[in-house]
């Protein structure tokens, strides 16, 4: 089956997807994006992205390029149309395209929305989680405004490369105060010697993620503790257990931090029961 994007109103065949030269995406990283995970051939936790979607736009100015039931049809058509069972739908939505200036177009400049799909290898993924995944620690050196999940991504992805030219799974980043914010595509956690669960709060420094907000909700109905707190590496080095959480991971185990092992070296119990229990608590729509 050969792949289908949605293009500013048009399906069209992926490999022929496109935008303008003058998109502002393109051109100033100005706009947002959405990842939203597909199981069995539905959409997890719709609802909790488009909430997020709307805040981003709105914190940039950038008018929602449809109502919400209109892009909720639009990102089920992208999925039926590429055949995908198990997987992610991606959302990026733009100021639109306008002469190159830094300044906001004339009022009335549509904004664009891409929508594309694809499939995953659930197997691999729950493979992975079965071992666990490498993490190292870098300069935070990003704006101060990751509440919004815009598509500026390039220290980001400087991260992830330095992490998988050290045969890392992911970096976290650490501020100026010697404290853990988030992964460059993740939320951090560790779980402590006494069984509390800890990640930095969402007030500030980090994106309140989606698949976050549901480990919290299915952490407490289990009956764990969940504290918001900054913590450093080396209390993550000596910690009970590490994860990292995101849509197209869930909740994915860490077994080593900037080369030194966490606890037996395995995926923590923790960890495991929050990966196995996730969808009981996620939204499917």
């Amino acid at each position: 089956m050969s792949r289908i994007a949605y293009v500013n109103g048009r399906y069209v065949p992926h490999r022929t997807a496109s935008v303008h030269v003058e998109d502002r995406g393109y051109q100033f990283s100005d706009g947002v994006y959405e990842v939203c995970e597909v199981r069995g051939g539905h959409l997890v936790d719709a609802r909790r992205h488009l909430d997020r979607l709307e805040r981003s736009l709105s914190e940039l100015r950038i008018a929602m390029p449809m109502g919400r039931a209109a892009l909720m049809a639009v990102l089920r058509e992208v999925v039926a149309r590429n055949g995908v069972k198990n997987g992610i739908v991606y959302l990026q939505a733009t100021r639109g395209v306008a002469r190159r200036d830094h300044a906001f177009p004339a009022p009335g400049t549509a904004p664009s929305l891409v929508v594309t799909a694809r499939r995953a290898d659930m197997a691999a993924q729950e493979r992975l989680a079965t071992v666990g995944v490498h993490v190292i620690c870098v300069p935070e050196n990003r704006w101060p405004r990751v509440d919004i999940k815009t598509v500026g991504l390039l220290p980001n992805v400087l991260a992830k490369q330095q992490a998988k030219e050290a045969g890392a799974r992911e970096a976290w980043f650490v501020d100026a105060e010697g404290h853990v914010t988030e992964g460059s595509s993740t939320n951090a956690w560790i779980v402590t010697g006494d069984g509390q669960i800890v990640t930095r709060p969402a007030e500030s420094g980090i994106l309140k993620g989606i698949t976050r907000a549901v480990v919290m909700e299915a952490a407490k109905a289990l009956g764990l503790v969940v504290v918001e707190r900054a913590f450093t590496p080396q209390e993550a080095y000596a910690a009970r257990e590490a994860f990292i959480t995101a849509a197209s991971t869930l909740v994915m185990p860490v077994v080593e931090i900037d080369g030194h092992t966490i606890a037996n070296g395995q995926p923590g119990s923790v960890a495991r029961e929050l990966r196995q229990r996730f969808h009981d608590f996620s939204e499917v729509s």
